[in-house]
């Protein structure tokens, strides 16, 4: 089932039916089981007709987000730990990359609050003082307050490859910043966890021509979900719960940088399609 938020309320597709639910957004998510209390509480929800729901995901649609945090997960994937390697071998930082890859410990980075986060067929940004910028491709967790996923979404993880590059320290300014997130479209909530066949997909538009497409799924990820969730638990407290992007395997061509109004689609089987237009902070 999926939980769609909006600005009318908080709707529940179950099967091809549709439910608005009388719940705050994050008293909803924020508790364990979610499959089986949406299961037993859809019906006290009022049922709307297909059309209805396509009006509210058209007009009114939000990213799947309250006042968690988002943080991510570098480097689970080979590719990643390929890309990385490449854009900081001029810096010597090439090789702290291939650690993190074998190491014990994930990366883990803080990547969004959500005032800052894009939702489907909204804006995601690009930094303008950065000659090398692409989007990433990501499963997405939300996680309970107890450290328990509940659920997944797709995530954006717009990043400056060109910052990152010439430092790893400067991972912060390359990774967080206004509109690089994107989460979207809804909460995908299932009985079992999200299997390992998983597909994420990813096409790049730029005025109306495919300049990019890739495809990966789960099972090329290095590191458990549980486990890079234990990481993030276990020394913070998120009282509402928290986002965690998982890592990216879908890497442009080192000749490619986004450009204003490219347009980012990215799909993840079961979950749904994540559209983002990319441009430029305004001037203040």
């Amino acid at each position: 089932m999926k939980l769609f938020k909006t600005s009318k309320g908080t709707l529940l597709q179950f099967k091809e039916e549709y439910y608005v639910l009388q719940h705050e957004w994050d008293k909803l998510i924020n508790r364990d089981n979610l499959y089986a209390f949406l299961l037993g509480e859809y019906l006290n929800g009022k049922k709307i007709t297909a059309a209805e729901a396509e009006e509210w995901h058209r007009e009114y649609l939000l990213p799947p987000i309250g006042t968690q945090e988002v943080w991510a997960a570098g480097v689970t994937y080979l590719r990643s730990r390929d890309a990385r390697m490449e854009e900081s071998k001029d810096t010597g930082g090439a090789d702290c990359y291939q650690r993190v890859y074998e190491a014990e410990r994930p990366e883990l980075f803080f990547k969004s609050l959500p005032h800052r986060v894009a939702g489907h067929q909204q804006t995601v940004y690009i930094r303008k003082d950065s000659t090398w910028n692409v989007p990433e491709p990501e499963l997405a967790l939300y996680i309970n307050s107890a450290g328990v996923i509940q659920g997944y979404t797709i995530g954006n993880d717009m990043s400056s490859r060109s910052i990152e590059g010439e430092n790893p320290l400067y991972l912060p300014q390359a990774k967080v910043y206004e509109r690089s997130a994107g989460l979207g479209p809804c909460l995908y909530i299932t009985e079992q966890p999200i299997a390992a066949e998983t597909g994420i997909y990813m096409t790049i538009h730029r005025n109306e021509v495919r300049m990019y497409e890739g495809s990966t799924t789960l099972k090329q990820m290095k590191r458990l979900l549980p486990e890079l969730v234990s990481y993030l638990y276990m020394e913070c407290d998120f009282t509402t719960g928290c986002f965690l992007m998982t890592g990216t395997c879908l890497v442009p061509p080192t000749d490619f940088t986004l450009q204003p109004r490219d347009l980012v689609t990215i799909s993840i089987d079961g979950i749904g399609t994540l559209v983002n237009v990319v441009d430029v902070k305004p001037a203040l």
